[in-house]
């Protein structure tokens, strides 16, 4: 994995991305887990292309500024730069901007592991 890859994912903010499916408030603007949401998107975008096909690319931590309010119907663009790779732990820069400016910035971990481990350990919660 190569520090400096790049990815970037787009989106329009529509009534499923709104604040008021999570509260009961009336507020019509992005919320800030879908934001979350397309960061880690554009950080999957970064490395999807050389992930090897026996691994995945697990979310493990998230840490954002929501800056500023997007209103339904905007478009935003979520990017994600990867600044350091220990081992199979991947760490980005992410940043998110609207039609206007900056909403979000902040840094998201991802880390690599074996698809087939990581099934065996799903199947076994699963059952019990």
């Amino acid at each position: 994995m190569i520090s400096g890859l790049m990815g970037k994912a787009e989106m329009i903010v529509k009534e499923e991305d709104l604040v008021r499916r999570l509260d009961d408030r009336f507020v019509d603007v992005l919320s800030t887990p879908r934001l979350i949401q397309l960061m880690e998107e554009a950080a999957v975008n970064a490395i999807q292309d050389i992930i090897p096909p026996d691994q995945l690319s697990l979310g493990t931590q998230v840490k954002i500024k929501h800056l500023s309010a997007t209103p339904l119907g905007m478009k935003v663009t979520g990017n994600a730069i990867l600044k350091e790779v220990h081992k199979n732990r991947l760490l980005f820069l992410v940043d998110a901007y609207d039609e206007k400016e900056k909403v979000a910035e902040g840094e998201h971990e991802r880390v690599l592991v074996s698809k087939e481990h990581f099934n065996q350990k799903v199947e076994k919660k699963r059952a019990g």
